[in-house]
């Protein structure tokens, strides 16, 4: 029976795999999915799943194949209830199924749903994590890590060679000489850290619809990037004319006006880099949103020497997705193509028209395994 049991449990999750691989789409640009973010886990609700089986009707006359006809005549359809009449039934109606799924599927149903590849990090040799690797046996220890099975055959050994021991009544008590314990010693072993630092328009052109595909699309980079990374941290920018450090919550919900001066965003990113991120360390990703406008061309070609100079030579990746808005120009994409052309491996670009463009974007920022 268990196993039974757990061959239908593999099987439905099978089927639940393949739901939600069909339905990716959908899940990605919808919010409710995002909300039902718990503990390292997801809800995910999925249509109800039934297994196919025949039910017998009602009549058992006047069905198809019975009674007077001919080859293609129509249907009878007399008698038969249309949608939205009839009787009050007592049957049960259609009811969705919600399965917790962990972020860890999630982001490898993304990642072959998409064809990511994995990650090639840096400075896995520069950052160590203590590490404790058992080693042995010894006779003193900590309660916590004694050795049980050694124990008893330590205990069982002695009460057999001092003639104690009595197969009719097998009873060991193990004493202070029998206690075995695990041995352990730490190592350093050497683990790929990585910070992705977020940076968003939320100038007066950036409405409450471009901000909710900034914070859908941030939440599915989040969960391929943790996949990937023993440490994974986050920082938070926003800027107008202006830009400042926020927390997660502060990012997504701050409502702003006035008007953008992209550099500003760019020059705080520079800085957090190099007070708290080695760039020969730390694997860097910058990603940052924004209806595309600016404030000046003088302003933009500081935005292009912080790139060419500073930003992208530290960083993985640095990605900027275009957030469209009919308030918004869209210029500053333009200029960075203008500037780096559309195929530079240096800066990956892309444009969300909407939420439906959130997996193309995903594609676009991920696809090239950096």
């Amino acid at each position: 029976m268990p196993m039974k049991m757990e061959s239908d449990l593999n099987r439905f999750r099978k089927i639940v795999r393949g739901k939600i691989k069909k339905e990716l789409r959908r899940f990605i640009s919808s919010g409710d999915l995002v909300a039902r973010q718990g503990n390292k886990k997801v809800t995910i609700p999925l249509p109800r799943i039934d297994i196919p089986k025949f039910r017998f009707g009602s009549q058992e006359q006047g069905g198809v194949g019975q009674g007077d006809g001919d080859v293609g005549d129509p249907i009878d359809q007399q008698g038969e209830p249309q949608p939205g009449e009839g009787e009050a039934g007592d049957g049960e109606g259609e009811h969705s199924l919600e399965v917790d799924v962990t972020l860890e599927e999630l982001a490898q149903i993304l990642g072959e749903e998409l064809e990511l590849p994995n990650i090639e990090d840096k400075g896995k040799d520069t950052i160590e994590d203590k590490k404790h690797k058992f080693t042995g046996i010894q006779k003193q220890g900590p309660e916590s890590l004694r050795h049980f099975k050694r124990t008893y055959k330590e205990a069982l050994k002695r009460t057999i060679s001092t003639g104690v021991y009595d197969a009719a009544d097998p009873i060991i008590v193990p004493i202070k000489e029998d206690k075995r314990f695990r041995s352990y010693k730490t190592i350093n072993e050497p683990v790929a850290n990585a910070v992705i630092i977020y940076m968003m328009d939320v100038s007066g052109s950036m409405g409450d619809e471009q901000k909710e595909i900034v914070r859908l699309t941030s939440f599915w980079l989040d969960t391929w990037l943790a996949t990937q990374y023993n440490g994974l941290e986050r920082r938070f920018i926003i800027h107008d004319a202006t830009a400042r450090e926020v927390d997660a919550d502060t990012f997504y919900r701050t409502k702003e006006s006035g008007g953008t001066l992209i550099s500003s965003a760019y020059k705080l990113a520079l800085k957090l880099v190099e007070e708290n991120f080695s760039p020969s360390e730390w694997n860097i990703y910058l990603f940052h949103f924004s209806d595309g406008d600016n404030w000046s061309g003088n302003d933009t070609a500081d935005c292009m020497k912080l790139l060419d100079n500073s930003l992208i030579p530290m960083s993985n990746l640095f990605c900027y997705g275009q957030v469209e808005s009919r308030y918004g120009s869209g210029q500053f994409l333009r200029d960075l193509h203008k500037h780096f052309g559309e195929d530079n491996k240096k800066i990956t670009t892309t444009q969300i028209k909407d939420r439906d463009a959130i997996m193309d974007a995903l594609k676009e920022f991920l696809g090239k395994g950096r």
